[in-house]
């Protein structure tokens, strides 16, 4: 069990990002706990530990299927989260000083918007398929596309612009998003 608790990653949120339970799902936690209560206060035997064990992995499964289950039926809170999530990367990849600041971290936008990182992780990948550093790259994508069809700026100044120190990052991450290199891009672009 110490292995697999390491896999819900629910234990990493915030507080204000716990568990929102109906009634019923309430009183099936909660009939858990009283089971393991029960347990625990009897007479102690050699099918004890595993008992306890068997009832606290329960206990796991159903939160983990209650917390999944919060994404899809919490569609108003998520869909605002996702907006605020886009608009601090429109915000973000706007600013002039992007070059200073460098690309956003998951842990930057998590802490901008009050999030732990962990949930930042679950709930756009859980809503969207994608996880936060694919919605990070893909707004990094849409302004390097921008600024490569409508400036004369070299690759470079464009990497630079966008917060990358070296180039050959910038076009790495280009091409594994697009499948073209920036310069083929811009040769297509120009073709138009």
């Amino acid at each position: 069990m110490a292995k697999n608790i390491k896999q819900y990653a629910f234990f990493d949120y915030s507080v204000n990002e716990a568990l929102l339970l109906s009634e019923k799902e309430e009183n099936t936690l909660n009939g858990i706990i009283e089971n393991i209560r029960q347990e625990y206060h009897s007479n102690v035997d050699k099918f004890s530990k595993q008992i306890i064990c068997s009832h606290v992995e329960s206990l796991l499964g159903y939160s983990e299927r209650f917390y999944n289950r919060q994404f899809i039926t919490r569609g108003k809170a998520n869909h605002q989260i996702l907006e605020r999530l886009e608009n601090l990367l429109t915000e973000y990849f706007n600013s002039d000083d992007l070059a200073i600041k460098g690309l956003p971290s998951v842990r930057y936008v998590s802490k901008e918007l009050n999030l732990s990182p962990s949930y930042l992780s679950s709930l756009p990948r859980t809503v969207t398929g994608q996880s936060t550093q694919q919605h990070i790259h893909d707004k990094l994508i849409e302004k390097a596309r921008g600024k490569l069809s409508n400036t004369s700026l070299s690759i470079s100044e464009i990497a630079y612009e966008l917060g990358f120190e070296h180039s050959q990052s910038f076009s790495k991450l280009f091409k594994t998003k697009t499948k073209t290199s920036p310069l083929e891009f811009r040769k297509q672009i120009n073709l138009r």
